[in-house]
């Protein structure tokens, strides 16, 4: 599991992004650099890192479930994913 100050950080990221996107919108917009330098570098949005929702794992994310693969196999395993299956051939 991820340190929990890494899943905090990474909270604070996203809210200080949600804060900031409308005034980073309109400074783009008006190309005005340097009052966009002059924000904070952790209300852009690249700086966003995709974590898992249940143990803050970053590598092996899957987008479309919100888990890192590890706590994926083992949701789909239980049959806690729905329309998922294990494959067998």
């Amino acid at each position: 599991m991820a340190r929990k100050a890494k899943v905090v950080q990474d909270q604070k990221r996203r809210a200080m992004i949600d804060k900031y996107a409308a005034k980073r919108a309109e400074l783009k917009e008006l190309g005005d650099y340097e009052a966009l330098h002059k924000l904070p570098r952790n209300s852009s949005p690249t700086r966003r890192t995709n974590r898992c929702s249940q143990t803050g794992r970053s590598k092996g994310y899957m987008r479309q479930f919100g888990l890192s693969r590890i706590a994926f196999r083992e949701h789909a395993s239980k049959g806690e994913v729905p329309g998922v299956t294990k494959s067998s051939w």
